[in-house]
């Protein structure tokens, strides 16, 4: 699919990996609407959630390379708001091509001390969220017998680690739905793909995963950080929103691939 001058929606888009997605689509000629919280404050585990001005600021950087952008305020758990999200898009900058689900929140904890209002976070925001953009998009896809869907797994959803249990359970499910999707909606032209990336230097790894390693090494965050992708990933550095946006490109861009779950991770995971 030519992606110039086609319509994407990226959730989670204001920063990290949705705004590297977000930059990575305007570049090849796409419309995007960076949709996201516009919440102050932070999640259960500590990081910061993305504000207005992270969203009004990205919204500038994907107008500045000659696309139309706008900022739209969701919460990717309440089915109305992604309804009025997608009817926002649609005015504004027309029919949606392309559907990045983005959004997600990941938290830290022994099996034994997750709580049950952690678990049902992550399940909401990861899974739940993929379920209610993917259904509210597909009605005008369907018609039009063209579209892109997009869902940002994770290596997590590959392979369990300890202290992930939800997180990786809840980005397992998005590869399942994502497979189960790509069956029902074929037939229309639609493609439903999903990219898994590896280790980057997110609010999520600098203020959750990367702590401990941190402190086990005696390293500032950002040294321990590379210096654990250095000795761990094959390709010897961590990802970056770039990498993911490039791969996201191709899988918006391509017409005979549906249904696979894309490792963007340096050789990490080969599975």
């Amino acid at each position: 699919m030519d992606l110039r001058d086609t319509v994407a929606v990226v959730t989670g888009g204001a920063r990290g990996i949705g705004r590297g997605i977000a930059i990575a689509l305007a570049r090849e000629g796409a419309h995007v609407a960076v949709a996201d919280l516009y919440q102050p404050g932070r999640t259960t585990a500590g990081y910061a959630l993305s504000t207005e001005q992270e969203v009004a600021k990205t919204v500038a950087e994907l107008k500045a390379l000659g696309v139309r952008a706008i900022g739209v305020p969701v919460d990717v758990t309440k089915y109305d708001q992604v309804q009025a999200m997608v009817d926002t898009v649609s005015r504004q900058l027309g029919p949606i091509d392309i559907l990045c689900n983005n959004a997600g929140i990941i938290d830290v904890a022994l099996v034994v001390d997750t709580t049950e209002a952690q678990w049902d976070a992550m399940m909401d925001v990861n899974v739940k969220g993929v379920f209610l953009g993917s259904k509210a998009v597909l009605p005008g896809m369907i018609e039009r017998r063209r579209g892109r869907i997009v869902n940002t797994a994770s290596i997590a959803g590959k392979r369990g680690a300890p202290r992930l249990s939800a997180y990786c359970a809840s980005k397992f499910a998005v590869i399942g739905f994502t497979q189960s999707l790509a069956h029902e909606v074929a037939r229309y032209g639609i493609t439903v793909n999903a990219v898994c990336p590896g280790w980057l230097g997110t609010a999520m790894w600098m203020d959750v995963l990367i702590t401990p390693v941190a402190e086990r090494l005696g390293r500032d965050a950002q040294t321990a950080f590379q210096e654990h992708a250095a000795a761990n990933v094959p390709l010897g550095r961590p990802q970056t929103p770039d990498d993911i946006g490039e791969a996201v490109v191709y899988l918006a861009r391509a017409d005979n691939v549906t249904g696979i779950a894309l490792n963007v991770a340096g050789g990490l995971v080969m599975h």
